[in-house]
């Protein structure tokens, strides 16, 4: 869990502590919602992201944060509180609270999977291969599959007249009952959406629900509905009204069946709140506020989950996730160096009060760094404020400088260097990329206007790993302008090849060579030849003499430029990365030992099926 696992048992409660104490210093009256986070291949649950999101302005989004629970507080909510709860937040939402469905696991699969079972096992005590179906198993048949285990409210927002309000409406299933899609998920996640009728946008057919034992003359037949906006909440289905097959259609067309939804369900005791997408972050500020009203009604605390609220420049998020042996704090955007410093020493310190810390000790006693990133977002507030699309010619001053010194790319970073790792250089084991990196640069400097776009075009398959990996790259661009993504044009630079240090101090140091690099490069382009390292960029400046050497060498050209830095101020960052095994003196020669670096060229992955 703290070297190579991203999950773990204790990862989410110390990260769960970390933001709550961040939250009061940095972000006043936030909301903390837990999120699904990234999900890769060979790992089964996708992983969880805590994010504290406020508002810009000042206004609290969320008033009180005791009503807020956390992985460690305890309390005896169940599915018929989660249904109360639900209905209570549709009452105020002024939504039908009759439009809740009880969600129910699915009893045929669960059924179905009680009889694979050997005969001599039970089901909640199953003795499978698979430790999370072992305990998904055991935790279904615990609770009992004729129990709901959570309510759900069909809601999306629209905008009628040009007012905005909470449309909800009746959900049909074949067997009258909601069964959810197996899973771990919350059950926001596990909708059976599929289940839902699908027709005719102008055209719906429903069955009727039929008794079987009522006369035949009695049997209703099939209804069927015609699209037509109706005002009058909690009809049979909302925005439909039953109407003769060939009455004339009046009024106003309605999009049809409401297909997102919320979901309340008691997890572990604590009502869990799952939002649903929005589109708008008014809507998401009402909802969040319709839910604390609510929670403080109960007196219960809540955790919320569920999507995101909508990109919004009046809405400021942080979040903490976890990585491969660390738990990774994603911070917001600084705009002074005043801001860096301070943000930089609360969350160092906050680490160490909850616990956490940026150092570790290998086996042989020797300190070494976590091994996470310490890793730099570039740009500007909106992405047309960015230097990188304003002077494109900024990057490649970058990325020149920093391939033209080698001590860059390894006096900061961690002990897994080289071709296959997180931050390969351009010339580690693709020195074909250089001819093509040279190409690239003629092409940014001929052209005066050159498109945002283009620059993406120029770099993408340059900025790469061994594998086309554009992400695992010293200087990452998935950020900053990809047409073929509206997520990827932030104008967004990330340098990804810091570790991060066991200090805030030397932390910010870091952030002061990047800023220092940005500011003289704007005044004056770094049009430098880049040079052919060949096997010297391994054999000398994974050395402690040819890389502080090499790193004196680039803080004095950046001081050539009006930017001085003191090489002083680096020296913590050169005896932490080369530390001193020993030394000994014999007559009057000294003889110092200190370790160096070792890069790795392969990494031998595990087999999957992808």
């Amino acid at each position: 869990e703290w070297n190579i696992e991203a999950m773990g048992p204790t990862k989410r409660h110390y990260a769960g502590r970390l933001i709550r104490k961040l939250t009061p210093l940095w972000a006043h009256g936030a909301a903390l919602t837990y999120n699904m986070g990234k999900h890769y291949p060979g790992e089964q649950l996708p992983r969880w992201s805590i994010h504290a999101h406020w508002r810009e302005d000042g206004e609290p989004v969320w008033r009180d944060p005791a009503l807020l629970a956390s992985d460690d507080d305890k309390d005896d909510a169940q599915a018929k509180d989660a249904a109360k709860f639900a209905e209570a937040l549709a009452e105020r939402l002024q939504i039908d609270p009759g439009l809740v469905n009880p969600a129910y696991e699915d009893i045929h699969y669960y059924l179905w999977r009680e009889h694979r079972l050997p005969a001599n096992v039970v089901a909640e005590d199953a003795k499978l291969r698979d430790e999370l179906e072992r305990k998904r198993l055991a935790k279904v048949f615990a609770q009992g599959l004729a129990e709901p285990v959570g309510s759900v409210l069909p809601l999306r927002r629209v905008v009628e007249d040009g007012q905005r309000r909470w449309q909800s409406g009746k959900w049909f299933f074949r067997d009258s009952v909601m069964f959810l899609v197996p899973g771990d998920s919350p059950i926001g996640l596990r909708l059976p959406l599929e289940s839902l009728p699908w027709a005719d946008p102008d055209h719906i057919e429903i069955e009727a629900e039929i008794d079987p034992f009522a006369p035949r003359e009695e049997l209703p037949k099939k209804f069927e509905f015609k699209r037509l906006r109706t005002a009058a909440p909690g009809s049979s289905i909302e925005g439909f009204r039953p109407v003769p097959q060939d009455a004339p259609v009046v009024g106003k067309e309605e999009p049809g069946l409401v297909r997102t939804a919320l979901a309340v369900e008691a997890r572990d005791g604590i009502i869990h709140v799952f939002y649903p997408p929005l589109y708008a972050a008014e809507d998401w500020l009402e909802l969040t506020a319709a839910i604390e009203d609510t929670a403080e009604e109960f007196g219960r605390k809540v955790i919320l989950e569920g999507y995101l609220p909508p990109e919004d420049d009046r809405i400021l998020n942080f979040s903490v996730t976890p990585d491969p042996g660390v738990i990774e704090a994603n911070i917001h955007p600084a705009h002074s160096w005043a801001e860096i410093v301070e943000r930089s020493t609360q969350l160092y310190e906050v680490a160490r009060e909850v616990g956490l810390s940026a150092e570790k000790f290998m086996l042989d006693g020797r300190h070494v760094g976590t091994g996470g990133g310490n890793h730099v977002v570039m740009g500007g507030a909106t992405p047309a404020d960015s230097p990188f699309l304003r002077r494109p010619d900024l990057l490649k001053s970058m990325v020149g400088f920093w391939h033209n010194h080698p001590s860059l790319s390894f006096l900061f970073s961690g002990l897994f260097i080289g071709p296959s790792s997180q931050h390969p250089r351009i010339d580690e084991a693709r020195q074909d990329s250089l001819n093509e990196l040279e190409i690239a640069f003629q092409q940014v400097s001929r052209q005066s206007n050159t498109p945002p776009w283009m620059v993406d075009r120029l770099f993408r398959n340059i900025f790469a790993d061994m594998t086309g990996n554009t992400h695992r790259t010293e200087f990452c661009i998935d950020k900053m302008y990809d047409p073929n993504s509206a997520s990827g044009r932030r104008g967004l630079v990330e340098f990804r090849a810091f570790e991060m240090p066991p200090h805030a101090e030397m932390s910010a140091a870091q952030v002061l060579l990047m800023r220092s690099a940005i500011a003289a490069f704007w005044e004056k382009p770094y049009e430098r030849r880049l040079i052919r390292w060949d096997t010297r960029l391994h054999d000398e400046f994974l050395l402690p003499h040819y890389a502080e050497a090499d790193f004196k060498d680039a803080l004095a050209e950046l001081e050539t430029l009006g930017f001085p830095l003191n090489p002083e101020w680096f020296a913590p960052h050169i005896e932490f990365r080369f530390p001193q095994v020993g030394e000994i003196a014999v007559r009057d020669m000294k003889v110092e030992l200190r370790h160096a670096l070792e890069p790795w060229h392969v990494l031998g992955e595990e087999q999957t099926s992808s």
